[in-house]
């Protein structure tokens, strides 16, 4: 029996990612590489920016290249405090290496306070910045949970994301 010929069409691929910290007293509050003014911020080795956390995790499983623990351990100190965008920038650059290019993003934050709706276009800007693509190409979403779990109890701000790749194309636009 032989094999059938391989078809030449794009491969696509889905990755989900997922990201939590709480949040702390001394830290500013990052998310989507915009400040935002809060009382609190989210601890964590880097920003703590759980938006793009999740959107790297997304990309790195789509891709099939691990996760972002793998390629940028909380143990190596070159990390500490860095901006969680220019990990993304490194992120695209591993999926574009891998032979990847990104057809989408789609993002929901979760957070009961402070109300995020007003940074949403400067988060798209800067995640699509970083991945070299137009923002037309991110969706990023802002809910909160009416006051269940960590997340309604102000603890914690949470972030998903799904990131969708295909192959066989040219460039990143």
């Amino acid at each position: 029996m032989s094999t059938p010929p391989k078809a030449e069409y794009p491969e696509f691929r889905s990755g989900i990612g997922f990201d939590s910290h709480p949040l702390t007293e001394g830290r500013r509050l990052v998310l989507g590489g915009v400040e935002i003014p809060h009382d609190r911020g989210l601890s964590g080795h880097s920003d703590g920016d759980v938006l793009v956390h999740a959107v790297m995790d997304a990309l790195l499983g789509a891709a099939n290249l691990g996760d972002k623990g793998l390629h940028f351990p909380s143990s190596d100190p070159q990390y500490k405090d860095i901006s969680s965008l220019i990990l993304l920038e490194q992120v695209g650059v591993l999926v574009a290496e891998a032979g990847w290019r990104l057809s989408n993003v789609d993002a929901t934050i979760l957070s009961q306070n402070p109300r995020l709706s007003p940074f949403n276009a400067a988060m798209r800007e800067n995640v699509a910045k970083s991945l070299f693509v137009t923002p037309d190409r991110v969706s990023i979403k802002v809910t909160t949970t009416d006051h269940l779990g960590f997340v309604g109890r102000e603890e914690g701000i949470a972030a998903c994301a799904v990131a969708s790749l295909m192959s066989g194309m040219s460039g990143n636009q």
